[in-house]
């Protein structure tokens, strides 16, 4: 590890942002178990540093990175709606930022329960190896997908005791990132009514994640503010037309959980769509169904106006804010409709495929079919339309639909291979259902590694055919379909 060459720009803000702190890492029989291959050929980690005990010691929040500053992070957000006030990293570590080996921004390192710190209010500072193994698979689903998120390097469990719902193992998955700065770190400025503070986190995000497309200078200082929120407005925009299209619910959508750079950040309760129902709820916290599937597009644009407001102390007007935010929805539809013309075979969608397009979101939603294969299987209608009816309880109502949508193929001078080719770049064969993360974690917790393994080769490439993984492209069994998870999940 002291080959690789390691930054550290975020613990060069002032001291206000973050407390330096050492970790209370794993103790008891600590163990590997397992390491992404592609994060680590990123970050240009070789074979011989993976195997070595300084990794495993690093990895496990027993030693800090050689060459960085260890710190936690602090920031504000609201909860559910709700504002929550000062909150920050309460389980975990910053350890320091390696350069990648394509030479592009530095990646950082974060460890995910490692010990208490000055943020963990009322919690312990520890992880489950059960919550580890879901965020460490959702993580590579997602990077598989081509859907912007964090990722994740490793992950190391022990027999150390820790105290959920029941006793159970402590893990840590060390996350990657260019940045974990949230929505929320610019709105812990605003309520501590520091403008400095907020500017000097605003240059920092601009000059180090935003440089190419922001202008060095500006000769009214506002415009560079727009411009960022502009940014932040569109990759927040598309980041939500990517889950929709997949089927994912996050679970948490608080504003401290949404990313700057248009991540996914923060696995929680989390889960991609089996059978289609557009109210399902993940987070069985969330009783009033904040944050289901249906209503993730119009939380994340409220959540853009909480931090929007953030820059008011900067001398913005809530006019000149509002008048970037109102660029969303067309960011969202256009990046939306773009992604579905591919997922359904189409050269672009038009006005024209209105009725067709929201009939086939109605037919998936009447008859509860199978989100990721409804999708899937059309590319396969001219040899295999049986496969594609057999989604549906009422085929015959699906036929009808079925004429239609041929009708409209007619329309494009796509060829059968074409049109199959290009749908099945984007529609998955496999996506991450929960009951695929819980076999994981019950392989693991008797003693293999195994499936892990298989599961992060066909995670981040779902769009082939797995020798073996057969029953994983078939719809989930009835009674583990669209289960509801608890925050420590």
């Amino acid at each position: 590890m002291k080959s690789l060459k390691v930054s550290n720009s975020f613990a060069e803000l002032p001291a206000e942002f973050y407390t330096r702190l050492q970790m209370q890492g794993l103790k008891h029989e600590v163990q590997l178990l397992h390491v992404n291959p592609r994060v680590a050929a990123l970050l240009g980690i070789n074979e011989a540093t993976l195997q070595s005990p300084e990794f495993l010691e690093i990895m496990s929040g027993q030693r800090d990175l050689p060459g960085g500053i260890t710190l936690s992070a602090v920031y504000s957000g609201h909860q559910f709606g709700v504002w929550a006030g000062q909150l920050g990293d309460g389980r975990a570590h910053l350890l320091g930022a390696i350069e990648t080996s394509s030479g592009g921004t530095p990646l950082e390192i974060q460890l995910k329960g490692a010990g208490l710190t000055p943020y963990s209010r009322m919690g312990d500072g520890r992880a489950v190896l059960r919550s580890s193994i879901r965020e460490y698979l959702a993580s590579a689903a997602m990077d598989g997908l081509n859907i912007p998120t964090t990722l994740a390097l490793s992950i190391t469990m022990s027999q150390d005791r820790v105290r959920r719902e029941r006793v159970e193992t402590a893990a840590i998955v060390s996350r990657v990132a260019p940045s974990f700065i949230r929505f929320g770190s610019f709105q812990h400025w605003y309520a501590n009514q520091r403008p400095d503070l907020l500017q000097a986190l605003l240059d920092y995000v601009c000059e180090h994640f935003f440089a190419d497309e922001l202008q060095s200078a500006y000769t009214n200082p506002k415009d560079r503010v727009l411009d960022f929120l502009d940014l932040v407005t569109r990759k927040t925009a598309h980041l939500m037309a990517y889950w929709q299209s997949v089927g994912f619910v996050h679970g948490v959508m608080n504003t401290d959980n949404m990313s700057v750079l248009g991540l996914t950040i923060d696995y929680g309760p989390y889960g991609f769509m089996e059978s289609f129902y557009p109210n399902w709820v993940i987070n069985h916290s969330d009783r009033g169904g904040r944050y289901a599937f249906a209503q993730q597009v119009n939380i994340a644009l409220w959540n853009l106006h909480q931090f929007a407001i953030s820059f008011s102390i900067l001398g913005l007007e809530e006019r000149e804010l509002r008048q970037v935010l109102d660029r969303y929805e067309d960011y969202f539809y256009d990046k939306y409709f773009e992604i579905h013309a591919r997922k359904l075979g189409l050269k672009q969608i038009t006005q024209a495929d209105e009725d067709l397009f929201n009939d086939f979101w109605r037919l998936m939603a009447k008859q509860a079919s199978d989100f990721t294969l409804s999708f899937r299987r059309l590319a396969e209608i001219d040899h295999d339309e049986a496969s594609w009816l057999a989604l549906f309880n009422q085929p015959a109502e699906a036929k009808a639909w079925l004429a239609r949508y041929r009708d409209r193929l007619k329309v494009d001078s796509l060829s059968m291979e074409e049109r199959r080719t290009m749908m099945n770049r984007i529609n998955p064969l496999y996506t991450l259902r929960n009951y695929m993360a819980q076999e994981v974690i019950e392989d693991v917790q008797k003693g293999s590694f195994e499936l892990i393994d298989f599961m992060i080769r066909l995670l981040q490439n779902p769009y082939i055919v797995h020798p073996g993984a057969e029953r994983y492209a078939e719809p989930s069994p009835l009674e583990k379909q669209n289960m509801m998870l608890s925050c420590s999940s």
